[in-house]
C-alpha cells in the first residue's frame, strides 16, 4: 500500500482545514480586542 491512499489524504487534510480555521479564528479574534482597545482609547481622548 502507497502512502497517499484516501483516507490518509483524508486525514491530513482535515488536520491541515482544522489549523487553518483555527489561525483564522485567532486573527478575527485579534482584530476584535484591537477595535475594542482603539474605541476605548478614542473615548478617553475625547473626554480630556
Amino acid at each position: 500500500m502507497g502512502r497517499n491512499n484516501e483516507r490518509n489524504i483524508k486525514k491530513h487534510n482535515d488536520k491541515l482545514h482544522k489549523a487553518q480555521a483555527k489561525t483564522k479564528q485567532a486573527e478575527i479574534a485579534r482584530k476584535e480586542k484591537l477595535k475594542e482597545i482603539v474605541k476605548k482609547f478614542n473615548e478617553s481622548k475625547n473626554e480630556e
